[in-house]
């Protein structure tokens, strides 16, 4: 499978006007009322990109255009440089449209957040990915998790290597689960260096170079429009300088603090989205369901109000978890739990509406399987439980 793709060739954007107008206050009410439209819009044909699966070249189109590919770039390189409250607006009403395009686009506000702030990259190339963005609406991820090694976030050397050949890199080596990639500009590869003492770091690679195959296919449960695809790198041509942050293995103090905030609360959003849709589907159904037994519809019964209730009081809890994070009134020790409680509260309010609603609600017909499937991923995201819950109770018994 070749590494070109519908947006690989794009000069400039074609802008979007109206959303640039509509958009240019993300905090006012024309702001909001197109966001909403734009969440029927996606919500739309989100059950067409599931069933494909269908990567949301379209979506991103649509985002790109309104300048939200550039969301987290910084203003003095034209950029939005949005904060993490405005970030949490436009991430919220993509998942609740469709989330995969949602998961792409976190990625990408995460990405850019902090690369300016990176001393370890060349300011030349940290610009230029910048102004990428801004320009051209080009994507970038991290690409980490192997076949053998799994997370990273578990230990670990990357089998992906980088050798030295003359004047540039060959790196060679396997991804998977990399989210975006039929999309992707520009593929941030973490691997190691062939040295006897190696050293690892990322080659900032562009898809359009020789050498970059797509292998096994996404193929998942949910979330299944991401094109999470295994990327194979065969002694793809690196420039020297596209290779950035090469030090010992264990050197990296880790996630720093402001990325940390901002991962725990994004990612979360993305199935608090997914929950919320599922919210409207079962209120809207059991409003309209009129069984001929009862002759009256099911949001009569004293037990479908309970539940819907038992699902409005955990959105509620996430609204307030979510936006405690974005305000600033949780600190980077913390924030994993909002992951953790969020994603927690999410899977348990599409799980209520399932039940409740029985067999039509497992119907492929309705959009309720989907979801369900869609918010069970949350699970998956770095930080996982065992490591939120396991750093949780360090601290409170280091502090004891």
């Amino acid at each position: 499978m070749t590494s070109r793709h519908p947006d690989s060739a794009l000069v400039d954007i074609a802008r979007d006007s109206e959303a640039l107008d509509a958009l240019a206050d993300l905090d006012s009410a024309r702001a909001a009322a197109w966001l909403e439209t734009l969440t029927r819009e996606f919500a739309d044909g989100a059950a067409a990109l599931d069933a494909g699966p269908i990567f949301p070249h379209d979506n991103l189109a649509r985002l790109r255009r309104a300048g939200l590919l550039s969301l987290t770039v910084p203003r003095v390189l034209g950029g939005r440089e949005a904060t993490l409250a405005q970030t949490l607006k436009v991430i919220r009403a993509v998942a609740r449209g469709e989330p995969s395009t949602a998961l792409i686009l976190v990625m990408q506000c995460l990405y850019h957040l902090r690369l300016q702030a990176n001393p370890n990259w060349p300011a030349a190339l940290k610009e230029r990915i910048a102004r990428d963005a801004v320009e051209r609406g080009a994507l970038i991820n991290s690409l980490r998790v192997e076949p053998e090694l799994g997370s990273p976030s578990r230990g670990g050397l990357p089998a992906t290597v980088g050798r030295l050949h003359g004047d540039h890199w060959l790196l060679s080596g396997r991804k998977i689960y990399s989210t975006g990639s039929p999309g992707l500009t520009w593929f941030a590869v973490w691997g190691r260096t062939d040295e006897a003492s190696p050293r690892v770091g990322t080659w900032l690679v562009h898809r359009d170079t020789p050498g970059i195959h797509f292998g096994e296919p996404w193929n998942h449960l949910g979330m299944r429009a991401t094109g999470s695809h295994e990327v194979i790198f065969e002694d793809v041509r690196v420039p020297l300088d596209h290779a950035v942050d090469l030090q010992a293995p264990g050197a990296t103090s880790g996630m720093d603090p402001v990325t940390s905030v901002w991962m725990n609360v994004l990612l979360p959003s993305i199935y608090d989205g997914v929950a919320r849709a599922a919210r409207d589907w079962f209120v809207d159904w059991a409003a309209h369901r009129v069984p001929s037994g009862l002759n009256a519809p099911l949001s009569s019964l004293d037990s479908f109000r309970q539940t819907v209730g038992r699902i409005d009081a955990l959105l509620f809890n996430n609204r307030t978890l979510l936006d405690s994070g974005a305000n600033g009134l949780v600190d980077a020790v913390e924030a994993p739990a909002i992951k953790y409680l969020v994603s927690q509260h999410a899977i348990e309010a599409v799980s209520l509406a399932l039940e409740a609603s029985s067999n039509p609600g497992l119907s492929r017909n309705n959009p309720l399987e989907r979801h369900y499937r869609d918010v069970l991923c949350a699970r998956i995201h770095t930080p996982q439980n065992d490591t939120v819950l396991g750093n949780l109770g360090r601290a409170a018994f280091a502090a004891s």
